[in-house]
């Protein structure tokens, strides 16, 4: 019998949600959060990324300005030992996603190699 695979992501993200990389993720964020300061500069941080996210997409160069700006932002971001640890917190979640992501590709990579053979 085969298995609904909605039922089976759910009890992937329930999993997901239940790790420790995850519940460490949480309490990162919530010190983050209660700390105006580290909120504050996380915010600005997030509006930096997105921005220059978003002049990448629309193909637009970055200028040096955007890159000074960058990098100042950065620069404080580090110094901020909550933010650091947020940052790592949020690293380790993403290995841990892109594990299972190679995992749950695996058919489709084993697939296109069987025919990339022939």
């Amino acid at each position: 019998m085969t298995k609904n695979m909605h039922d089976v992501a759910y009890e992937l993200q329930k999993a997901i949600a239940e790790h420790p990389d995850f519940q460490s993720l949480k309490v990162s964020y919530a010190e983050v959060q209660a700390d105006a300061e580290a909120k504050q500069l996380f915010e600005r941080f997030r509006m930096m990324q997105m921005e220059l996210q978003q002049k990448m997409m629309q193909g637009e160069q970055l200028t040096e300005e955007d890159n000074q700006k960058a990098q100042e932002v950065v620069a404080m971001v580090q110094q901020n030992a909550k933010i650091t640890n947020l940052m790592q917190a949020e690293q380790r979640l993403n290995v841990l996603i892109g594990d299972v992501n190679k995992i749950i590709m695996k058919p489709l990579e084993d697939l296109y190699n069987v025919y990339m053979q022939s």
